[in-house]
């Protein structure tokens, strides 16, 4: 039977992941269905998800998860001789909802050994990533809740594009405007749970704008995110007198943006 929401037992992983993958949780809020940590060892989730790198892990989920009738998605260099999923490290928050989808609607798996080893990761077996169209055969499309509005300001269509690809997986309704002066228009036509802006563009850059939106009371609850090439101390001071929140610096990292949507933008 298909459910709202699915429980995630996390086991092993260093703090920067545990971190992560809280974001990826907090993410999951807006989506149906939602994907929420696991905390009682005296139930059983629906997934695992285990560090494959850390052999007290792999015991504890061979401890946890015996029969392998609980699917488990693996994060290492390695599936260590067993019939999971694994994917490589960084983590991919893209990707690890992808597997989460396919997990969920998959067969449930058996380990391929009776005890899952726990020496070093078998060099032989190579990471095997789920394959995107496959997923989409078998994964019926999320359903999401509903929208909130973000803009985005950068005259470089590429970077628009990434944002466009990375906001739209959460149905973030996107604005997108190429100068300061288009998104000065925006911001007194709508409001905006969230404001991402290029420092320099043609026109007024993006500090100057940044003032304008946080003089506008409308505009008191809209987080500034600056997105930016230019990382030196004095930009970023320059950034936080102008008043804004947060500040990006490009080619924006995936998981730096996720740490900014999971804070800034409201979860359902």
């Amino acid at each position: 039977m298909k459910k709202d929401t699915y429980t995630v037992e996390v086991i092993g992983f260093g703090q920067n992941e545990l971190m992560a993958l809280a974001s990826v949780f907090e993410l999951s809020s807006r989506r149906i269905p939602k994907f929420v940590r696991h905390d009682s060892a005296e139930s059983a989730p629906d997934i695992f998800l285990a560090d494959a790198d850390n052999g007290g892990a792999m015991e504890m989920l061979a401890e946890r998860n015996p029969s392998g009738e609980i699917p488990a998605l693996l994060i290492g260099e390695s599936n260590r001789g067993t019939a999971w999923t694994v994917l490589p490290r960084p983590i991919r928050w893209m990707k690890l909802f992808q597997a989460f989808d396919v997990a969920i609607a998959a067969p449930a798996k058996s380990v391929a050994t009776s005890t899952v080893p726990t020496s070093q990761p078998n060099q032989s077996s190579p990471p095997q990533e789920n394959n995107a169209a496959a997923a989409a055969q078998v994964v019926a499309a999320p359903q999401i809740q509903s929208a909130d509005w973000v803009l985005v300001v950068d005259d470089n269509q590429t970077v628009r594009e990434f944002m466009k690809s990375k906001l739209a997986a959460f149905n973030f309704n996107v604005d997108y405007a190429e100068s300061g002066e288009q998104a000065i228009g925006f911001t007194g036509q709508k409001n905006y749970a969230c404001i991402f802006l290029d420092v320099i563009m043609p026109g007024i850059d993006g500090y100057q704008v940044c003032k304008l939106i946080k003089a506008n009371r409308s505009a008191k609850k809209t987080a500034v995110v600056m997105l930016t090439s230019k990382d030196s101390p004095f930009d970023k001071i320059r950034g936080s007198m102008s008043g804004c929140d947060a500040y990006l610096t490009k080619p924006v990292d995936e998981e730096k943006l996720l740490e900014t949507i999971s804070k800034f933008l409201p979860q359902k």
